[in-house]
C-alpha cells in the first residue's frame, strides 16, 4: 500500500488521572515517519520521530530505545514541548475472543482496520511528564491499534473501565467501493463475560445525534452519551500523513446504559471517560 499508517493506543487510568500514549508510524508517497503522541486530562503532545526509530514485533513497539507493549511502558524522552520519562508494568491481558472487525478483516482495500489487545489490565509504576508525576498503584489499562491508509470522515469513539469490567464502541462512515455505510463494532466486558456489538452481528443505530449514540442488536441495547468534553488535539492522519485534527476527552463526563430483553445490566456517569465525538454539529 503507498499511503498507510500503524499505531497503538494504550491508556493508563487511576482514580485521579490518565495518561494515554499512542506510538505510531506513517507512510505518505514514499516518505515515512514515526512518532509518538501522549494525552493526559490536561495536555496532550506530540513527538515526531524518523522512520529508523520505529520498530515492532508481536509484542511491542520500539521508538528507539523506548517500549510500549505487552510487559508495559519504558519511556525516556525529550522534545522541545515535553520530556517524558518513567517505567509502568502491565499485569496479564483480557484479550476478546476474536478479531474485532470479523469478517471485514479479510477486506483488502479498508480504509482503517482496528484492534483491541486487552479491554482490560493492571497497571503499576510512575510516569513524569514535564514536571509532573504520574503514579499507578493497581491502575486500569486498556490497549488498542489502528491501521490503513485514514481515519474515517466521521466517526464515534468511546472507552472507559468501571467497577467489574471495561468497553470500547466505535461508530464510524465507513467508504466501501461506490458506497458508505455506517459501522459498528464494540465490546463490554463485564463479570468476566464479552459482549460483542458489529455491524457483522447484525447491530444497527438507533440514534446518532447530539454527542451521544444509541443501538440495538438482538435483545442487547447500548447507549452512550458524552456529557462534558475537555477535548485535546491529536493528529490523526489522511492518506497516511498525520494532517488531521482531531479532539480527544481522555478523561471527561459521560454516560453508559447496556440493556438485554428490556433488563437494565448496568446504567452509570462517570467523569473518567475517554470520548471522541467526529460527527458534524
Amino acid at each position: 500500500m503507498k499511503d498507510y499508517f500503524y499505531g497503538w493506543y494504550l491508556k493508563c487510568q487511576s482514580k485521579n488521572d490518565t495518561v494515554a500514549f499512542i506510538p505510531a508510524m506513517h507512510k505518505n508517497g514514499g516518505r515515512e515517519s514515526s512518532s509518538l503522541q501522549i494525552i493526559t486530562d490536561d495536555d496532550a503532545y506530540n513527538i515526531n520521530l524518523s522512520a529508523k526509530c520505529f520498530r515492532k514485533d508481536c509484542r511491542n513497539i520500539f521508538l528507539g530505545k523506548n517500549r510500549f507493549g505487552r510487559n508495559g511502558i519504558r519511556i525516556n524522552m525529550d522534545s522541545p514541548e515535553v520530556s517524558v520519562k518513567g517505567k509502568i508494568d502491565f499485569g496479564p491481558l483480557t484479550p476478546i475472543k476474536y478479531d474485532i472487525m470479523g469478517p471485514f478483516a479479510l477486506i483488502p482495500f479498508m480504509e482503517c482496520r482496528h484492534s483491541v489487545m486487552s479491554m482490560r489490565h493492571s497497571v503499576n509504576g510512575k510516569i513524569k511528564i514535564n514536571k509532573k508525576e504520574y503514579v499507578f498503584e493497581n491502575a486500569i489499562g486498556y490497549w488498542e491499534g489502528d491501521s490503513g491508509y485514514s481515519f474515517p470522515k466521521d466517526y464515534l469513539w468511546t472507552q472507559t473501565a468501571f467497577h467489574g469490567g471495561s468497553l470500547m464502541l466505535s461508530v464510524a462512515s465507513i467508504p466501501f467501493g461506490l458506497f458508505d455505510f455506517t459501522g459498528i463494532i464494540g465490546v463490554i466486558y463485564y463479570n468476566g463475560r464479552e459482549y460483542r456489538f458489529a455491524t457483522y452481528l447484525g447491530a444497527h443505530i438507533m440514534e446518532l445525534r447530539d454527542r451521544k449514540v444509541r443501538i440495538r442488536q438482538g435483545n442487547m441495547e447500548f447507549e452512550a452519551g458524552l456529557i462534558e468534553s475537555s477535548g485535546k488535539a491529536l493528529n490523526a492522519p489522511v492518506n497516511g500523513q498525520m494532517t488531521r485534527s482531531i479532539h480527544e476527552s481522555a478523561s471527561c463526563k459521560a454516560y453508559y446504559r447496556f440493556r438485554i430483553k428490556g433488563r437494565t445490566v448496568f446504567a452509570f456517569r462517570t467523569d473518567r471517560a475517554s470520548f471522541e465525538y467526529e460527527y458534524p454539529g
